[in-house]
């Protein structure tokens, strides 16, 4: 996929950061020394761990240079790091891994979050959220206008660039396996946007990059015409002009044995 765009995610900055101070309320340290924000993207989860942890050397990662050059700006004295999420090893175990809206864009959980958690210093934690908004409308639309001309051939693997998560059973025989404690909840937020147009420009920095990356900007511009209008059947907007969007989520401590 083309780089991130951090202007389009931090439209709604807000409500992204939720998420995150959410989890982050349910990590049990007090003091870690050393923390990494495993796809930090524009910095606003790592501002949340710095002031948290005050004390520990925190470390933003992301493969986005757009998202890095944002962070940087935000936090010049924290140290970011260019890497890919997939292949990256810490020099030194961590005592906090948090993840927070980046592993649904990777296969295989049954690995990876094996892999993240034996990282850990003894008594770390892996805190993660993730989308788990796959089958919601918002995101059912997007797969079934991929299969219609004149997009489908070109769309055919979109969907596949975000991973189906696994079930509460799942995470915790994955990390239970992998030598830890497991604190698993799912939350549903309700976004109030500006009408159907909203609800594209919040998809538009995040899900939709699949969908409009291989398009050219006549294509883009159809595709997302053809969007809103069947996001207008299936959010009903209230009676002053606000469209509801449910967005459940996904989160899980885990902590190392």
């Amino acid at each position: 996929m083309a780089d991130w765009n951090a202007a389009q995610y931090l439209k709604f900055a807000d409500e992204r950061t939720r998420p995150a101070a959410d989890l982050l309320a349910r990590v049990p340290l007090e003091s870690p020394a050393r923390v990494i924000d495993l796809g930090c993207g524009p910095g606003n989860s790592t501002a949340l761990l710095c002031a948290r942890f005050p004390r520990a050397a925190v470390t933003g990662l992301d493969s986005s240079p757009d998202m890095l050059a944002t962070a940087r700006e935000r936090l010049p004295a924290v140290r970011f790091v260019e890497a890919d999420l997939a292949g990256f090893t810490p020099a030194e175990p961590p005592d906090l891994l948090f993840a927070n809206a980046v592993l649904q864009w990777l296969p295989d959980h049954a690995g990876l979050l094996a892999r993240l958690a034996r990282m850990l210093a003894p008594g770390g934690c892996l805190a993660v959220q993730m989308p788990d908004n796959l089958e919601e409308p918002s995101h059912r639309l997007m797969r079934r206008i991929a299969g219609e001309a004149p997009f489908a051939e070109r769309l055919a693997q979109a969907a596949a660039a975000r991973t189906r998560l696994g079930s509460f059973r799942d995470y915790d025989a994955w990390l239970s396996a992998a030598g830890c404690t497991v604190d698993l909840w799912r939350t549903t937020y309700v976004h109030p946007l500006a009408g159907h147009r909203g609800i594209v420009e919040w998809v538009r920095g995040t899900g939709l990059r699949p969908f409009l990356d291989p398009l050219d900007p006549a294509d883009q511009a159809a595709f997302l015409a053809r969007y809103e209008a069947a996001l207008a059947e299936a959010y009903p907007p209230q009676a002053d002009g606000r469209v509801l969007l449910p967005f459940p989520r996904l989160f899980l401590v885990a902590r190392r044995r």
